[in-house]
């Protein structure tokens, strides 16, 4: 799947979230119901926003995603979290957005390899005459 799909889907669940959260690393959900802005507030995540505390709009909640995306480790993920009954497993509250690893699968444009993420456009031909 291609990296426009995966923001879609993003793009998509972002309007139905109360909130998002970042672990500051690699983590970033999208907390579709109040239960889990509590709980990411009790596992002290560094980044929790959502809808009400502090008026943001889904158009701000979208591009503030993109931005902790961009600036995460290469173990970034995005999942939308749901809670779930209690005698459910809590595993089956996750939706998987945007897996790890999703960048490093894309072909690069320029140079057809996996995973480059427009390194290779930090290669200057001059580069060469240096040698």
């Amino acid at each position: 799947m291609a990296m426009e799909d995966y923001w879609d889907d993003v793009h998509s669940s972002v309007y139905d979230a109360q909130g998002i959260a970042f672990d500051g690393c690699h983590k970033i959900y999208l907390l579709m119901d109040d239960r889990q802005v509590e709980l990411m507030r009790e596992y002290e995540y560094e980044f929790v926003v959502t809808r009400d505390d502090d008026f943001i709009t889904t158009a701000e909640m979208y591009e503030l995603l993109k931005n902790w995306f961009e600036g995460s480790c290469s173990l970034k993920f995005i999942q939308a979290v749901t809670s779930v009954a209690d005698d459910e497993d809590p595993n089956d509250g996750f939706e998987t957005l945007i897996p790890q690893g999703a960048e490093q699968d894309e072909e690069c444009e320029d140079c057809y390899e996996r995973g480059c993420r427009g390194v290779c456009n930090d290669y200057d031909d001059e580069d060469e005459d240096e040698e």
